[in-house]
């Protein structure tokens, strides 16, 4: 793949998702920069979300919401998201390996990847019930 020529809005689409935890949708994004580049389109954002996720830069969570968030850490981890107020959340999970190898062991075919989103109510929903 030929090397990506350089893009001061996708650096800061990039930087924006790298300095947050909470998983904005592209329209969070687009908000979130058009101080500092008010001629930015939506549709600029979203092209710039799809290359960095096609290329690996960021995550793309499709969550069943009907609307794409997107994640800056793209080490292996995990996603809680809250039934309650819609809010996604990093989640550390141990013993997942386990169910890998053992996911693994009982597929003839190769498998490459796993995605695993964990549901219920997050910490400030359960405090206002």
């Amino acid at each position: 793949m030929a090397a990506l020529k350089y893009s001061r809005q996708r650096e800061a689409i990039k930087k924006f998702l790298m300095e947050r935890k909470d998983h904005p949708t592209a329209d969070m994004i687009y908000l979130g920069l058009l101080d500092k580049f008010p001629n930015l389109s939506l549709g600029t954002v979203y092209r710039n979300l799809t290359l960095l996720s096609d290329t690996g830069e960021i995550n793309r969570l499709r969550l069943g919401d009907g609307t794409d968030h997107f994640d800056g850490n793209t080490a292996p981890h995990y996603h809680f998201i809250c039934e309650k107020c819609g809010r996604v959340m990093d989640i550390a999970v141990d013993g997942l390996d386990s169910f890998i190898v053992s996911a693994d062991s009982c597929f003839y075919g190769k498998i490459k990847g796993h995605v695993a989103y964990f549901y219920g109510e997050c910490p400030n929903c359960l405090e206002t019930s």
